[in-house]
């Protein structure tokens, strides 16, 4: 059932409303067109008429925001929608890539995009990448991806540190964050530079590691972008984390109040795992040992998906990157603000979404099982609100119907056209 009614009551819920305070047993929240306009205990609100949903016995928290979603084709968007995650960022995507998704007609998560990765050759990821050569060619980059609508700007691993300054500085001046993959550039260095937040875990591991181990590290990725892939497990499994490397680093990050996406588990392997050794294992627990340690410290830590990951289903991406973050030695209640105001905040939308207060945007997931109690009840998903907009079960599957139905129908069309003479192709 999908409810596009002007007042909609959710009463008798368990509200955890994304700002970390305690849970509110049998509240009210009451949604007038896209907004919140009251939330709180049952007893202080006197209900207005409208659809009313009983929540008895279930959990309502603020949408789930993604702060590194990457587009998997049509159907991604809206199998992340159902699963609960209601605002996602894609942080190195041509914004036109999303075109085919926003022509669909149907619900899908409120998108953050950044333009392409801007990086130097040989990029790793030249699809989505835009190659920039130097810091005016970067701030020249920054005025136009933010005048095409990008919300923030992400710089990648061979962008050399005076053009990241480049991109915080314009980038600043429009009022947008600017975050970053990093590996040869170091973290402490990019932060500052101005770095807003870093995305993976592994984008610290220069800054932190022994300074030789470091360095052979960046001679190897500056050589060929592929030694990444052994080569980050190589220098995370021999951290040192008595070093004050470690504590400097931290330090850094709160007294500059970077965001921190970690992406644990992109990197998840497990000692006995098909091609996973002792090794690889010990440096994604001191991968997970940092986070825990970043947070306990007070770095905001936020949750990013990287949509597809080894140890999950690709639509529970999301999910899996919170159990490891629970794993890290985050608390449940820490988990979830930084998979809602926190993220909000790092979006810088926290003033429209992230938390379930009156004036915000209605962006909603619900709950049949309580996630304090265990992480994993975040998949339990009874319903999510979109702009103020119920969709309980029937009405997610019945719209993630028709979107596979357009992919099917995408995908027989490129088929056709790949098939064709090429006469044929020409004459289109």
């Amino acid at each position: 059932m999908l409810f596009a009614v002007a007042t909609i009551v959710i009463s008798g819920a368990r509200l955890i409303d994304g700002r970390g305070g305690p849970p509110i047993e049998n509240s009210i929240v009451v949604i007038e067109g896209d907004r919140i306009v009251s939330a709180g205990p049952g007893a202080g609100i006197r209900p207005p008429q409208g659809e009313t949903f009983d929540a008895r016995g279930l959990t309502l928290l603020p949408g789930f925001i993604d702060a590194h979603f990457h587009l998997g084709g049509l159907k991604l968007p809206n199998m992340f929608l159902n699963n609960g995650v209601t605002s996602v960022r894609d942080p190195g995507a041509w914004n036109q890539s999303y075109d085919p998704v926003k022509k669909l007609g149907v619900p899908i998560p409120r998108l953050f995009l950044t333009g392409p990765h801007l990086d130097m050759a040989p990029a790793a990821y030249p699809d989505n990448s835009l190659l920039v050569n130097d810091p005016e060619e970067a701030r020249a980059v920054v005025n136009r991806f933010v005048d095409e609508g990008a919300t923030a700007l992400k710089v990648y691993f061979r962008l050399p540190l005076a053009s990241i300054r480049a991109v915080c500085e314009t980038a600043h001046q429009r009022n947008v964050p600017v975050t970053a993959h990093l590996e040869i550039v170091r973290a402490d260095d990019a932060i500052e530079a101005g770095l807003d937040g870093i995305e993976h875990v592994t984008s610290v591991g220069t800054t932190i590691a022994d300074i030789m181990e470091a360095e052979k590290f960046r001679q190897a990725v500056t050589a060929d972008n592929k030694a990444r892939n052994e080569g980050r497990y190589q220098l995370w499994s021999k951290i040192d984390f008595e070093s004050p490397r470690v504590g400097r680093l931290i330090d850094l990050m709160v007294r500059r109040g970077v965001f921190f996406s970690p992406n644990l588990a992109v990197f998840e392997r497990r000692n006995g795992d098909r091609g996973a050794t002792e090794m690889h294992a010990k440096a994604c627990e001191n991968m997970r040992r940092f986070t825990g340690l970043a947070r306990k410290a007070g770095v905001r830590v936020v949750v990013g998906s990287h949509s597809n990951v080894p140890f999950a289903e690709t639509v529970w991406a999301y999910q899996r990157e919170m159990e490891l973050m629970l794993e890290s030695g985050m608390t449940p209640m820490e988990v979830i603000v930084g998979a809602t105001l926190d993220n909000a905040k790092f979006f810088r939308a926290e003033k429209r979404i992230g938390s379930i207060e009156p004036g915000k945007l209605a962006d909603l997931v619900l709950l049949d099982a309580d996630p304090l109690a265990d992480i994993r009840n975040t998949q339990r998903i009874r319903g999510v609100v979109l702009n103020g907009k119920w969709m309980d079960r029937a009405a997610l599957d019945e719209t993630l119907a028709q979107v596979e139905a357009a992919a099917r129908k995408q995908h027989a069309s490129d088929r056709s056209s790949r098939l064709a003479p090429a006469a044929v192709r020409a004459a289109h």
